[in-house]
């Protein structure tokens, strides 16, 4: 765990070089954050919508056909509860500053309207996962807890901040504090945790559900948290990466609006930018991802791209924003046209 742990270290201290990000392309990275997260948290917990009906219901208010008003509901009240912990950070910038009636409001947040009754209330009644060999603690003994777990959350602490935002995720899934949604106020905590200090959010992909559930249960009746461990910094450090090439091309200079000529009838990254909306930033990882092609360089080693690369940008947008494919799923789809 100490190698992913300094990789995670090294490339947050890579990330600060280039801070503060341009706001275009933060506000590109939040909205995608928002719309994926929700979508693999639901996923997590058996929610069936794809993450272009994700987008549609969060972003547009559209039903979905053949969905259930829960999964709708569902979708709705994680972006929501996302964006209550983004303002929670601007309020309450330090992980001392988070209370008890914090994590209660996101858990609102999470059953409102599904569950209003026990909506950011302890339970009362003894729960089990099903499949799971795992006991949960009385329903009498959460409350106190809870209160353990606050005072543990908001102590002194010297580990690594990845590891006491995993730890604070386990820490609080296993008291199962409420009746549903501890998993996902959980992962919530937990990036609230890890954004609070800096980092991008991690997400926990549908694909590692199974990997990830057995790493809990594991942990919860072994002690043995290095599979869980691994399985939340690999997430972080996806995240880091992410970030670092949405920044920063390691290939050619950070201004790509130099004034230097192009050839032809060839457009600067910059130009490219400008005619699609898109952050340079964003088309230079498009291009190092290998979904726009680099038609020439300048003599100081600029990027050039054909004029078709308009359209080609246009439908990157599309496929992201409207069907949210993930690039691979994007570079597939271009490539067989």
């Amino acid at each position: 765990m100490d190698k992913l742990l300094k990789e995670i270290k090294q490339k947050r201290d890579a990330l600060a070089h280039f801070e503060p990000l341009p706001p275009e392309l933060t506000k590109n990275l939040n909205d995608w954050y928002r719309i994926e997260l929700t979508y693999s948290s639901n996923a997590i917990e058996g929610n069936t919508l794809t993450r272009q009906e994700t987008a549609q219901v969060v972003e547009k208010n559209l039903t979905v056909e053949g969905k259930s008003v829960q999964e709708i509901l569902e979708a709705v009240n994680h972006a929501a509860a996302y964006d209550f912990i983004k303002e929670l950070i601007e309020r309450q910038p330090k992980r001392a500053d988070i209370t008890a009636g914090n994590v209660l409001d996101i858990h609102k947040l999470i059953l409102r309207k599904i569950d209003d009754f026990n909506a950011g209330r302890y339970r009362s009644v003894a729960v089990r996962v099903a499949g799971s060999e795992v006991a949960f603690p009385n329903p009498l003994k959460v409350p106190e807890l809870m209160e353990h777990f606050y005072k543990w959350l908001t102590g002194k602490n010297n580990d690594p901040i990845a590891k006491i935002a995993a730890d604070a995720h386990f820490k609080f899934v296993s008291v199962h504090p409420f009746t549903d949604g501890n998993g996902r106020t959980g992962r919530l905590l937990m990036n609230l945790l890890l954004m609070q200090a800096g980092l991008p959010p991690a997400v926990i992909t549908k694909e590692d559900r199974t990997r990830y559930i057995s790493s809990i249960a594991k942990a919860q009746t072994t002690q043995d948290l290095s599979d869980f461990y691994r399985i939340t910094y690999e997430a972080i450090n996806a995240s880091l990466d992410m970030y670092l090439q949405a920044a920063n091309s390691p290939f050619e200079p950070d201004n790509e609006f130099i004034d230097e000529p192009a050839v032809g009838n060839l457009l600067k990254i910059g130009e490219l930018a400008d005619k699609t909306g898109e952050h340079f930033a964003t088309i230079r990882y498009w291009s190092q991802q290998g979904l726009l092609h680099v038609a020439d360089k300048t003599p100081g080693g600029y990027r050039l791209f054909h004029p078709d690369a308009i359209e080609r940008v246009r439908e990157i947008q599309r496929l992201k924003n409207e069907e949210r494919l993930t690039l691979s799923e994007i570079k597939e789809r271009l490539n067989k046209k």
